[in-house]
């Protein structure tokens, strides 16, 4: 029997999710990118799968059937074909598995950094943005609220 990692997740389990992200996000060496499969990476993907470990055990039985249990066996652009066919049906556990591990991949410093970013959170510091035309927000500025304004009623206000 499979021992359960702190995830939840059996080895078997942990196993298929390795081979799966780094399916999803392959290294990149001439980047110096890591792969989602990287051992810090898929650590962080596990760390993160909380309550969601229904959806995840999910995604990653249905790669499997649609792989015919050999998703590991299959040549890289295959996988890649099989998890791109699978995401477009697989509802919310696709979702999430595609959250979890893109979520995890761009929190890893050494990608900030390939990306040419500072490997940081962005507070205290914060981010400087272009400042983009906000005339393309006066449509919406012009548009009527989509709610209703309770605060005439419940100030006694008619």
């Amino acid at each position: 029997m499979d021992s359960l990692s702190n995830s939840g997740l059996s080895a078997a389990e942990r196993h298929d999710l390795g081979i799966i992200a780094g399916t999803m996000v392959p290294a990149d060496g001439e980047l110096g990118m890591p792969g989602a499969d990287d051992p810090a990476i898929l650590a962080d993907i596990e760390k993160s799968i909380g309550r969601d470990l229904p959806l995840i055990r999910e995604a990653l039985a249905a790669i499997g059937r649609k792989a015919d249990g050999a998703f590991a066996g299959l040549d890289r652009d295959r996988r890649e074909a099989l998890v791109n066919d699978w995401y477009k049906s697989g509802g919310a556990a696709a979702v999430m598995l595609g959250r979890l591990v893109l979520g995890a991949y761009y929190r890893d410093d050494r990608v900030l950094v390939a990306l040419g970013l500072e490997a940081r959170a962005p507070f205290p510091k914060g981010y400087l943005l272009e400042q983009g035309d906000w005339s393309l927000l006066d449509p919406v500025r012009g548009r009527a609220p989509l709610w209703r304004d309770d605060r005439a009623a419940l100030s006694g206000e008619r």
